[in-house]
């Protein structure tokens, strides 16, 4: 059993929203299911921490617990999906890409079987050290042919995620928000667009590439900017992969000097992806990545670990400072 391990992994993330709605993943796998009765839910004992249980109690013949097996967890998805089925996979994202990657490229990828993994935990959303931090994984998701890789911002984008998913035909990793998610969109105007990068503030001093939850604090760094008199741009960009190569250009031919902001290490992720498309346009840009650096995180409060590892609002704005001053 988890119980042990778990009862140390409930933190959601300090966010400076003042909203947040319960279980979105839940709620909206929920609402889909509804529509879709193809929709399966499977996790690795982890039901009540990946908010699947929410879907266990509305659809109890529909769901199944794999235990602690993560990669039994992704073949049996993908057999479902074979099947026809159209499974949801969910477990901490470290369990996933560490302990199934090779599952999830050749059971799920290669094949291109219709399996959605949703990975809980991501980056510093918990404070139980390297074990459980999965600050990795969109690197090596990035790197799977087939795959597209999802990292949403908020409880809004959450809900219109999953009915995206489940109506797209292919794996899709999506990394998940639980529990206490906090709301930072606002659902009556935004609208996810899969593989689309949306701006979200507009501004020609300086601009803010994020992914994630960091998106809330990429918007919270351009307010206080703004009240210095630096005009920042926000582009916020939920699906990694595939990239959307057209926005970020866009950008970065009009503002020279771009920060990237992401919950994840910054090699290989949101950074290298920014990095990649100027390079390989021939653009020249001064950058600065805001993320995780190259090492294993201790365990601590989120808020002590979050400004150890630079990720909180305070050292993006310092980011920017220092690229729109030099």
């Amino acid at each position: 059993m988890r119980t042990g391990v778990t009862a140390n992994l409930l933190a959601t993330d300090p966010s400076s929203a003042a909203k947040t709605v319960a279980a979105p993943f839940g709620q909206a796998l929920v609402a889909a299911a509804e529509r879709e009765p193809r929709i399966v839910g499977l996790t690795a004992d982890l039901g009540k921490y990946t908010d699947m249980h929410v879907f266990a109690q509305r659809f109890p013949q529909r769901f199944f617990q794999i235990g602690m097996a993560e990669q039994n967890l992704v073949g049996i998805a993908a057999g479902l999906a074979r099947a026809g089925w159209i499974p949801f996979a969910s477990t901490y994202c470290v369990f996933a890409t560490r302990r199934a990657y090779d599952f999830i490229a050749i059971g799920c990828a290669l094949g291109q079987a219709n399996v959605k993994i949703i990975a809980g935990l991501p980056g510093l959303t918990t404070g139980y050290g390297g074990t459980h931090q999965g600050i990795e994984d969109l690197a090596l998701m990035r790197s799977i042919p087939n795959l597209v890789v999802i990292d949403p911002c908020d409880a809004t984008e959450i809900a219109q995620v999953i009915p995206m998913i489940a109506a797209y035909r292919g794996p899709v990793y999506m990394r998940l928000l639980r529990g206490q998610a906090p709301v930072t969109l606002d659902p009556a105007s935004y609208r996810f667009e899969l593989g689309k990068a949306k701006l979200l503030r507009d501004g020609a001093d300086a601009a803010i590439i994020s992914a994630g939850l960091m998106t809330g604090r990429a918007l919270d760094t351009a307010q206080q900017l703004a009240e210095d008199g630096i005009h920042a741009a926000v582009l916020h960009v939920s699906t990694l992969k595939p990239f959307d190569r057209e926005a970020v250009l866009a950008l970065a031919r009009r503002v020279k000097k771009i920060v990237t902001a992401e919950n994840h290490v910054v090699t290989g992720g949101l950074a290298g992806a920014v990095a990649d498309t100027v390079a390989d346009a021939g653009i020249s840009i001064r950058l600065k990545r805001v993320g995780i650096p190259d090492c294993f995180c201790e365990s601590g409060s989120l808020p002590c670990l979050q400004q150890r590892y630079g990720l909180d609002t305070e050292n993006i704005v310092l980011a920017a400072k220092r690229l729109v001053e030099s």
